[in-house]
């Protein structure tokens, strides 16, 4: 079936020849409750609660017409498509224009027409021309001219100490610079992507500095992220333009956060918030990029001081990390294998290379010495083998940036890459592709604060590093893409459609993770997916939740079971641990009761558990070319997991599967459990919740799309009830008070103690007719491709 739908269809009202048609490329990516792009409350019936944390107000150059997109479009919908036959008639009428624009578009060389303007996602048009919808490649013949010419430097004996004598020497070297231009005009994405750097670095040029702002938990970080973005985008315009007033705005930057503008910039001893070293490393890559990219612009005294700062700020409280065992500064560089090695080893990184050769201090050559090896140590395993980033879905965006970004200046500023690209990161983008449903991320466990200059660009790198077109091809249509590392790490030469030959499902099976990704379609919102996860409970840098056995649902454009996202970064002990007894465990959205999963007798999971996978299965299908797919008769996909060390001594067995009924139009999630506890079946939704009248059946409803949920025989008892996405009475009391979860339902099943075989069958109430049936019911050790047909 195809799936198309009215209500779903809630196109940008920019095309993708306008700069910003793709979306704000730092657009905050984390699940959860977020609020719409302009940061306020609904306004719309419409709008999704699971939206939460919005784009932080500082960069925000697309606001008004993402925003006039969402407002204006829905009230149309809400006033003339109120009835379903309303609304299918609207979807023919949409679909036509969509088509028309799509094939427009098409002919320009871009594949995605529009950014849902909710979820921000690429929209692609619904069509079978498949003319350039082909296998993806690197350098066809049709494209060899986009290919980068080869770079003359090189080093017989590599060393991280010994660098390029021609600037710019960090990911961007002259030859690339010297024929991006005629890239930019051959190729529709580096063009628009141009543009957009473009936009932003005008808002950001009539701006005032950023402000130094100290957020507790996360000290400077969003404010040092947000000097790296306006170093990279007027550096950047600088370079294409050779107009001053870049140079001279960013001149102002630099100054500012070393303390030297008009306004006061943190305390004089410790400007760039050493503790939290995250904020160091990288106030210390911007500069390193400012350094380097306007190097030949600098005067020797704006040099100068450009190096004093940084090495008072920055490389210094580096050395301190590395040399001072008795200094907190630099836990991270300890068994660390999450993103704050990534970026700390980055930062430092970046800001050593740009100054090698002009630092008479020697700070620079010692810190190099240091961070390549401790980041091979560390970082590098921060994909498990299977690409997996454990830390969880979100924080994959800050590590592989801050690995991407000091492998890439490594090997541009030294000629190698001393080991960095493993075969971990050559899976960890497809991990990241998997990981996104057809709304948003599987985001399981914290969602990460703002990302301002960490985006998913590090795919294009990898792609090109390990022979991979896929990434490149995915990565390009994506919200976030136009950044200025983009206009290097992208190959113009890549063609096709990432989708063509993509299976539609796939596992992932490190220890740690266990999770599975399943769909009806790579290129249709409107598609189904489900994501569900097994994995540890510890070993995620306490970002994690206690959830084995979690799971999300997408269908007809919307996430129907969602996650809560982050608690509060700043509430007391959020952080403390992972043991048992962790205070961590106390807040709504981290502890048991806050998943989509098995609450046994009201008590968190167990922090040691070890969840095994028992089975997966998939016809294998991949999509082929077209964007309009429709699976083959008899299409599933299966997967289930012995869960039962997540809990303790009262459950003997508990076991739980997901999976695909009636050619993936149809979910079912099934738990045989014995215990000699109490249980409820735990799933949040920002849908409206109506159950029928015996319990067995609740109707889900959001913007007039609806989902039926039925619990199937033998269950027989087991009933519905609903309540608010809030804590027991009975709870633990966390030191702070939960943030609230407005607009979300919980939908429970409470069952006594006992054995039981519950299965929930999820049928979205698709518009073209296709019917919902109801499958047979088959044992967990029993289920196979064929085991649900009916």
């Amino acid at each position: 079936m195809a799936y198309h739908n009215a209500n779903n269809q809630n196109f940008s009202s920019q095309n993708l020849n306008s700069p910003y048609a793709a979306g704000d490329p730092y657009y905050n990516q984390s699940s959860g409750f977020i609020t719409p792009p302009n940061g306020e409350k609904p306004k719309s019936k419409g709008v999704s609660k699971w939206i939460k944390i919005g784009v932080p107000v500082a960069i925000l150059v697309i606001v008004g017409v993402v925003v006039g997109a969402v407002v204006g479009t829905k009230k149309s919908k809400d006033d003339a498509a109120s009835s379903p036959a309303a609304q299918s008639a609207a979807a023919a009428s949409v679909s036509s224009a969509s088509v028309n624009s799509a094939l427009q578009e098409l002919a320009t060389g871009k594949f995605a027409m529009a950014t849902n303007s909710l979820y921000m996602v690429p929209l692609y048009p619904q069509v079978t021309d498949t003319s350039v919808f082909t296998t993806p490649t690197f350098a066809s013949s049709a494209k060899a001219s986009l290919t980068w010419p080869s770079d003359t430097f090189s080093a017989a004996t590599p060393a991280a100490t010994s660098v390029r004598s021609d600037r710019p020497r960090l990911i961007a070297p002259q030859y690339k610079w010297n024929v991006l231009a005629d890239h930019i005009t051959a190729d529709p994405y580096l063009s628009y992507w141009n543009e957009t750097i473009f936009g932003n670095a005008t808002d950001w040029y009539n701006d005032d500095p950023v402000a130094y702002f100290f957020d507790g938990g996360n000290g400077i970080l969003d404010i040092a992220r947000r000097f790296k973005q306006r170093a990279k985008a007027f550096s950047y315009a600088y370079r294409m333009t050779n107009d001053t007033k870049w140079a001279d705005r960013l001149w102002v930057e630099i100054q500012n956060v070393a303390g030297n503008y008009t306004t006061s910039f943190g305390p004089d001893y410790d400007r760039w918030d050493s503790n939290h070293f995250l904020d160091t490393a990288e106030f210390s890559a911007g500069y390193g990029i400012a350094y380097d990219w306007l190097y030949d612009v600098w005067t020797d005294d704006q040099k100068a001081a450009m190096r004093f700062t940084l090495i008072e700020y920055g490389l210094s409280f580096g050395l301190q990390a590395y040399n001072n065992a008795s200094s907190f500064i630099g836990w991270w560089k300890t068994n660390t294998t999450g993103n704050w090695n990534c970026v700390c080893n980055g930062g430092l990184t970046l800001g050593s290379l740009a100054i090698l050769g002009d630092d008479d201090t020697g700070s620079a050559s010692q810190l190099l010495a240091l961070t390549v090896p401790n980041a091979l140590e560390n970082c590098a395993a921060g994909p498990t083998d299977d690409g997996t980033w454990s830390e969880t879905q979100d924080y994959w965006y800050f590590g592989t940036t801050g690995y991407a970004e000091m492998t890439s200046a490594l090997i541009t500023a030294t000629g190698s890459d001393y080991g960095m690209l493993n075969d971990a990161y050559k899976l960890t983008g497809y991990s990241h592709m998997y990981g996104q449903g057809l709304t948003q991320l599987f985001a399981v466990g914290d969602t990460g604060p703002n990302k301002f200059s960490s985006t998913a660009n590090g795919i294009f790198f990898f792609a090109s590093e390990f022979n991979e077109p896929a990434l490149a091809l995915y990565q390009r249509d994506q919200a976030d893409a136009a950044d200025p590392w983009s206009m290097f790490w992208y190959d113009a030469s890549v063609q096709g459609a990432f989708w063509d030959g993509m299976p539609l499902d796939r596992q992932f099976d490190n220890e740690i993770d266990q999770w599975v990704s399943m769909r009806s379609t790579w290129t249709d919102i409107n598609g189904t997916y489900i994501g569900m996860k097994a994995g540890m409970n510890q070993g995620r840098q306490t970002h994690n939740d206690l959830d084995c056995g979690d799971f999300v649902i997408d269908a007809m454009g919307h996430r129907w079971a969602g996650e809560l996202g982050d608690g509060d970064y700043n509430a007391p002990d959020y952080f403390s641990n992972d043991t048992q007894s962790s205070a961590r465990w106390y807040y709504y959205r981290k502890m048991t009761e806050g998943q989509n999963t098995i609450l046994v007798n009201k008590t968190n999971q167990n922090v040691l558990a070890r969840p095994t996978i028992l089975g997966y299965g998939s016809t294998n299908d991949t999509q082929g070319s077209s964007t309009l797919y429709e699976v083959s008769s008899g299409s599933t996909a299966y997967w289930y997991a012995d869960i039962t060390s997540a809990y303790f001594t009262d459950t003997s067995s508990a076991k739980r599967g997901v999976r695909f009924i009636n050619n993936r139009t149809q979910m079912l999630v099934q738990d045989e459990i014995t215990t000699t506890s109490p249980f409820e079946w735990r799933m949040h939704t920002n849908a409206t919740v109506s159950v029928s009248s015996d319990g067995t059946k609740a109707t889900l409803t959001i913007n007039g799309d609806e989902m039926d949920v039925s619990i199937l025989s033998p269950s027989s008892g087991a009933k519905f009830t609903t309540s608010a996405a809030v804590r027991f009475d009975t709870d633990p009391i966390p030191p702070e008070a939960d943030q609230p979860n407005d607009g979300v339902t919980v939908l429970i099943i409470e069952m006594d103690a006992g054995t039981y075989n519950l299965q929930v069958l999820f049928s979205p109430q698709w518009q073209d007719g296709t019917s919902s049936v109801t499958p047979p019911s088959v044992d967990l050790d029993n289920w196979s491709l064929t085991s649900h047909n009916t």
